[in-house]
């Protein structure tokens, strides 16, 4: 495939959808229907913060499958296809594993506790990691195609895609697509994608079309980066109508629609903007992925500590963020990264030299 630098906005993406993840769990824990998906659920709702999560609701989850696609792209680069599976395999099925079986049970003894249940030990229970499942999937069943494509790059498919997406008019023909999948599943609630055909389908279609997008070439990025402003005025036109007229709640063919001008939008704005290195990048793209296998651990014990004090709601809200993200970058900083058998389990590569250059060859 073409030789291309690396692509310091898609990590910036990926960290940004990571915090906007925890931010996002973190306020399922006010609101009060929390209980009711599995959140510990505060006793004084916060109701006011669910007005900005329905901003980014519609749009987190598939951009983060949007960027893996990418992700998968750029990796095919210089592996083969064993190669590419090896890797998979050891940074998504094996954190995948090793999640279910040691880091979601704690959570959810946490949640057993707090309300009172017997505690009992659920190995297989994929809880927020299932977006790895899914993944490892993916890879599975489309690198074959993403393969066959790599082949016979230079063919006229790929010389088509990189003239369909130098139109900004090229970007709606993915979205038929999108919106037959909300059609076709008819999903109760469109922002609910874990461990169903709703989330499994639209990420499937979005990392498949995350390839396409770095696979193409670079007229899709300079057409986002063009008309960048313009696609972030329809998504917030959209965004005001699901608001206003559907009281946050439109059809979901509206919101597949929706969804992907955010997406479109949020790839152009980081083209622009954050396509540069720097360390701070360096340090939280590594963080990132251990971050968001641990996070839901800390959130549950903070909630489960929180919960019962005699405090404001609104600090409860900010001591459970801060307590969920400082035991993070702790845990992270002086556990995960720290320590060479755990890196591994949490997706990281090794930190020893030799192996390191081995990789590189």
């Amino acid at each position: 495939m073409q030789v291309v630098e690396r692509r310091y906005d898609i990590d910036w993406l990926r960290v940004i959808a990571i915090v906007l993840l925890l931010i996002y769990h973190i306020a399922i824990g006010f609101q009060p229907w929390g209980i009711f998906i599995g959140f510990i659920q505060s006793n004084e709702p916060l109701e006011s913060l669910w007005t900005p999560m329905t901003i980014l609701n519609i749009w987190r989850i598939p951009l983060l499958f949007f960027v893996s696609g990418m992700g998968v792209c750029f990796a095919m680069r210089k592996r083969t296809w064993r190669q590419l599976m090896k890797e998979r395999a050891t940074r998504i099925l094996m954190p995948f594993m090793f999640g279910m079986m040691v880091i979601v049970p704690i959570h959810i003894w946490l949640w057993q506790d707090y309300y009172s249940q017997e505690l009992t030990y659920y190995a297989l229970n994929p809880a927020h990691l299932w977006f790895l499942g899914n993944l490892f999937v993916y890879v599975l069943v489309l690198s074959p195609l993403f393969f066959y494509l790599k082949k016979n790059e230079g063919g006229k498919l790929h010389f088509w895609l990189n003239q369909v997406f130098s139109n900004p008019l090229g970007l709606l023909l993915i979205l038929p697509f999108f919106i037959i999948e909300a059609i076709v599943i008819n999903p109760e609630s469109f922002e609910m994608y874990a461990m169903n055909f709703h989330g499994f389908w639209l990420g499937m279609l979005a990392f498949f079309f995350g390839f396409c997008f770095v696979y193409s070439g670079d007229n899709f990025w300079n057409t986002v980066k063009k008309w960048r402003w313009l696609l972030l005025v329809l998504s917030i036109v959209l965004y005001i109508i699901r608001w206003v007229v559907f009281e946050a709640k439109s059809p979901n063919y509206l919101m597949s629609i929706e969804s992907n001008l955010w997406v479109f939008t949020i790839l152009g704005l980081g083209y622009t903007y954050l396509n540069k290195p720097s360390r701070t990048l360096s340090y939280l793209s590594k963080a990132a992925y251990p971050v968001y296998i641990i996070h839901m651990m800390y959130l549950y014990l903070a909630s489960w500590w929180l919960f019962t004090r005699e405090l404001s709601t609104p600090l409860q809200f900010v001591l459970v963020v801060l307590i969920t993200f400082v035991g993070c970058a702790i845990t992270y900083e002086l556990v995960i990264r720290k320590v060479k058998l755990l890196r591994p389990l949490f997706g990281l590569k090794s930190n020893n030299p030799v192996e390191q250059r081995k990789r590189v060859k």
